[in-house]
C-alpha cells in the first residue's frame, strides 16, 4: 500500500486526484497505476486501470488470477468491473469513497453474488494516510 500511496502522490503533484494503485503477482509488483485522465484526455485512466493493463501486458494475460491489487481509494464501478473482468483475486484498499465507491460505499460489484467471479476484499489498510491525501488535495483547490 505505501507503493500505492507514493503513486497516489506522484498524481497529486500532476494535479490529477491522488489515487495509485498496484498489481502484486507471486510477490512482484507486475503494474503500477496512478489517475491520469487529464494528462492522457482519457475518462478510463484510472489508477486502477492503468495498473491492470501493465500486469496484463506483463504477463502477457488479460487475466490475472490470484493476483492482488493494493489501491489508495475504493474503486469505482467501472474500475471495480474491471477487477471482476480480469479475475483479480484480492483487492486492498485505503480509504472508502463515500460519493463513487463500487465495491463497498454504494455499490458491491466486485464480490457480487450475481456475477461470475468474486474478488475478495480487504479495507481500511493506511486508510488514514490514504483519506489525509485525498482530503488535503482537494481542500487545497477549493
Amino acid at each position: 500500500m505505501r507503493m500505492a500511496l507514493d503513486l497516489a502522490r506522484e498524481a497529486a503533484n500532476a494535479d490529477e486526484a491522488p489515487v495509485g494503485a498496484i498489481v502484486v503477482v507471486d510477490d512482484r509488483v507486475a503494474g503500477r497505476g496512478r489517475n491520469s485522465p487529464i494528462a492522457m484526455s482519457d475518462p478510463t485512466a484510472h489508477a486502477e486501470i492503468l495498473a491492470l493493463r501493465e500486469a496484463s501486458a506483463a504477463l502477457a494475460n488479460y487475466r490475472l488470477p490470484g493476483a492482488t491489487m493494493y489501491a489508495t481509494l475504493e474503486p469505482c464501478v467501472m474500475c471495480a468491473g474491471a477487477l471482476v473482468a480480469a479475475r483479480i483475486g484480492r483487492l486492498v484498499f485505503g480509504a472508502r469513497d463515500l460519493r463513487f465507491g463500487g465495491v463497498r460505499s454504494k455499490f458491491r460489484i466486485a464480490d457480487s453474488d450475481v456475477l461470475n467471479h468474486r474478488v475478495e476484499i480487504v479495507e481500511d489498510v493506511l486508510g488514514a494516510q490514504c483519506a489525509e491525501l485525498l482530503k488535503s488535495f482537494f481542500t487545497q483547490r477549493r
